[in-house]
């Protein structure tokens, strides 16, 4: 199926409820969200497909995706990048941006669910995650990717990463002002961290071979609240023509005819975020075609074999495509979470403060 045309209060409800369940036939029993059946569970992966529960109404469900992530949350406050079943598959290594998206996980179930007890619930473990994270921000700003085994930095840091660091930071400060907690300290390392981002690009994939072939690395700045307005427009304009395949979507890396869900409904997002309505309910209106008779959804297509690839229909896939119908519909309350910055007000004027001093 393509043609499906959303805007506010067009949210289909019956057309995605299979989405839903296939989410909740994912999860096990103890809680977390494989990708698939047989497949491994990332922290970051889990919580997105948390937030297509909480966007299909199985609030009970998405708690206990988070109740599983408390539980397995480790003494300095992360998680090992993978997981199969209940026992850490990868042990090499921790990811701080797998370890912050815990914080987005939990405000969008707050303002969905508004239960303020699961919010009480989670603070410690928010708190935890944030003091992970920041413990790896340099001078300069930006946050190093992982930790090693050892509990090592793994010196380098990735744009797509960070700016989903600065969108989880954002959540954990609301969280912090929800809680009556607030910490202006979060202010400030999510100030340092936009500005590394903005303007010091050398900050960024100093290690290794730049990563802006990947689409990701294009929109995430703006799907995040890193840039805004004319600079956000500016940057779509720029790679548009080499990241979307007009009438299916858009590509995950630049030189390779493979478009994907995910990557797509994120890019309907960030089209959102600055503005651009009319592209963001087009390209959405393309991706049901990779829709399976389940209600999920296959990672991507690979147009010049003309063929499904990979043979894998991931829940983290499932739930951007409910991330994106609700971005698009403002069926919940959290469907501008992705689309514009909301701080506590006096955060926010904090941040601006911030944002008028030099970065280190």
């Amino acid at each position: 199926m393509s043609g499906l045309y959303l805007g506010p209060g067009l949210y289909p409800e019956q057309f995605l409820r299979p989405t839903v369940e296939f989410l909740l036939q994912s999860q096990r029993g103890s809680g977390d969200i494989p990708w698939f059946e047989g497949g491994h569970t990332d922290p970051w992966d889990h919580v997105e497909a948390a937030m297509g529960l909480s966007i299909g109404g199985e609030l009970a469900a998405a708690e206990r995706a988070y109740a599983w992530l408390q539980a397995r949350q480790l003494d300095d406050g992360s998680w090992w990048a993978a997981y199969r079943g209940d026992i850490a598959e990868n042990r090499g290594r921790r990811e701080t941006n797998f370890v912050a998206y815990v914080a987005a996980g939990v405000w969008h179930h707050y303002l969905i669910s508004e239960d303020r007890e699961f919010l009480l619930r989670c603070w410690p473990m928010v708190q935890r995650a944030v003091a992970f994270v920041l413990a790896q921000q340099t001078e300069y700003g930006e946050i190093h990717w992982a930790v090693d085994a050892a509990g090592r930095s793994l010196e380098d840091a990735l744009i797509t990463g960070c700016s989903s660091i600065y969108k989880s930071l954002e959540c954990a400060i609301n969280i912090a002002h929800a809680v009556r907690s607030p910490r202006p300290d979060w202010v400030l390392a999510r100030s340092r961290l936009g500005a590394a981002l903005r303007e010091a690009p050398e900050r960024f994939d100093r290690t290794w071979a730049s990563k802006s072939r990947y689409s990701m690395d294009w929109f995430y700045p703006i799907l995040t609240g890193v840039l805004q307005g004319g600079a956000a427009r500016t940057r779509l304009a720029a790679r548009w023509e080499a990241f979307v395949e007009t009438g299916l979507g858009c590509r995950c890396v630049v030189e390779e005819p493979w478009v994907t869900v995910a990557e797509s409904c994120e890019l309907v997002m960030a089209l959102l975020a600055a503005g651009d309505h009319a592209r963001a309910v087009e390209l959405y209106s393309w991706l049901h075609r990779w829709r399976s008779s389940d209600g999920a959804y296959w990672t991507g297509y690979q147009f010049v074999e003309d063929l499904l690839w990979p043979e894998e229909k991931p829940t983290w896939t499932a739930a951007a495509i409910l991330l994106a119908a609700d971005a698009l519909t403002g069926h919940t309350a959290a469907s501008t979470l992705f689309t514009r910055v909301d701080l506590p007000a006096s955060d926010a004027a904090r941040h601006r403060a911030n944002r008028s001093k030099p970065i280190l």
